[in-house]
């Protein structure tokens, strides 16, 4: 396929005027004050893998309603190894954000940024992991109305009961759980995902606002009114195919993503940045991207563009700039 969306310089331009909620600083607000009166009862439990150069912790902690949330977290082998209390420098932290479908994983698909020398927690994505790609081990207890298969319609109806409201909480107390951690700098901890990890690091860049760094490869869930006309690929392909059949629900639909928009949450983020884009890219096309990177507040950002690639992005080129461009934020 080839580049399908605006110009390159075009693209650099793009500012949908999206509305935005006049209540949606006080809705997120809202909605982690009471995701918050749950106590966190972050557990890391020891996993014991024929693995030398890390080591590995089975993580749970209370997410939104304070439902159980799994996650790796990895450590360097060697940390926490010192003899005496304080001995030892904490570690940055890198916490990540997985793809449309997937879940966690296994401990030994996640050794980069500990082979870097960074704690590294993988959360796990609430109902998701059956994609054939990558297992998940949390449910999402939480049951919604009609809905089209898969989970971008999931209390679509209302955004109190979507299904993104509940995830982007399981994320902000991810970066609450890997702080709590002893061995984890609390200063310095950076987000990073990729498509729908990449907008999911772009809300948590929104709504904490004190994080190290964020790296946001091809995000999904950006600048939707566009995104869910321009493309026919899943996972935007749900919304259209759900209003296909609900034609009376497309304002009260586009008023609950107007909630979870990664435009909205990138004009709240304050974190130097690093985007992604594929210019061939029909899975998140690349003015959704661009919406958000022109969006983003932050006075540090910089954007890479893949110009031949679809929604592979950058792929290992990628991960190689994150690793130098975070040596610069996370090291002392």
């Amino acid at each position: 396929m080839p580049q399908f969306d605006l110009p390159l310089d075009d693209l650099r331009r793009y500012r949908p005027d999206l509305p935005e909620p006049k209540d949606f600083d006080a809705f997120w607000e809202k909605t982690l004050r009471e995701a918050r009166q749950y106590g966190l009862d972050a557990r890391f439990d020891a996993v014991e893998l024929p693995l030398t150069g890390v080591r590995v912790f089975d993580v749970t902690y209370a997410g939104f309603g304070g439902h159980p949330v799994k996650g790796w977290l990895i450590l360097p082998a060697g940390s926490g190894s010192g003899t005496a209390a304080g001995t030892e420098e904490p570690l940055p932290a890198v916490v990540e954000f997985i793809g449309y479908g997937g879940g966690r994983g296994l401990p030994h698909m996640h050794l980069l940024w500990a082979a870097a020398g960074y704690a590294h927690f993988v959360m796990d994505t609430r109902g998701q992991g059956s994609g054939g790609w990558a297992q998940g081990d949390t449910p999402d207890p939480v049951g919604s109305g009609p809905a089209y298969p898969g989970f971008m319609t999931r209390g679509i109806e209302d955004p109190h009961d979507y299904y993104y409201r509940r995830l982007y909480v399981d994320a902000v107390r991810a970066v609450e759980a890997v702080r709590a951690h002893p061995l984890v700098d609390a200063t310095r901890v950076a987000a990073l995902g990729i498509s729908q990890g990449g907008g999911v690091a772009l809300a948590v860049g929104g709504l904490v606002p004190d994080l190290a760094a964020v790296a946001v490869d091809v995000p999904f869930l950006c600048d939707f009114p566009r995104a869910t006309t321009l493309t026919d690929r899943p996972p935007y392909s749900e919304v259209a195919l759900y209003l296909k059949a609900r034609r009376d629900g497309q304002e009260r639909v586009f008023a609950t993503l107007s909630y979870v928009d990664g435009v909205h949450f990138a004009a709240r983020g304050r974190a130097p940045a690093l985007f992604s884009a594929a210019l061939r890219d029909q899975t998140c096309p690349p003015s959704t991207v661009f919406a958000a990177f022109n969006a983003y507040a932050g006075s540090e950002r910089s954007m890479e563009v893949y110009e031949f690639n679809d929604h592979e992005g950058g792929g290992p080129y990628q991960q190689g700039v994150q690793l130098r461009w975070l040596k610069g934020y996370l090291r002392r």
